[in-house]
C-alpha cells in the first residue's frame, strides 16, 4: 500500500510511505530537516506499523504541538 500524506504544522510538506503486510518498507519526507528525516526513515524501515505509531506518536518539535515523526505516526494510523 502506498500512502501520500499531507503534513500539518511541520516544516515537511508531505510524507510518502510504502507499507506491505503491516510492515513499513519505505518512508520519504518532502521538505523538513533533511538529515534527521532520512535517519528516521531508515530507522522505521522494516518495523511493524503499530510499533512505529507507538514510538513516534505525540512527539513534539520545540513549541509546536506536533513534529515530523508525529505526522508519520498520524499518517500510519490513518492508513490503518
Amino acid at each position: 500500500m502506498d500512502i501520500k500524506y499531507q503534513t500539518q504544522g511541520t516544516c515537511s510538506k508531505e510524507i510518502n510511505i510504502t507499507v506491505e503486510d503491516g510492515v513499513v518498507q519505505s518512508v520519504e519526507f518532502i521538505g523538513g530537516c533533511n538529515g534527521n528525516l532520512k535517519g528516521i526513515s531508515q530507522l522505521v524501515k522494516g518495523m511493524k506499523v503499530e510499533d512505529v505509531i507507538a514510538r513516534l506518536e505525540n512527539t513534539k518539535c520545540g513549541f509546536k504541538n506536533t513534529s515530523c515523526p508525529d505526522q508519520l505516526a498520524k499518517a500510519l494510523k490513518q492508513a490503518l
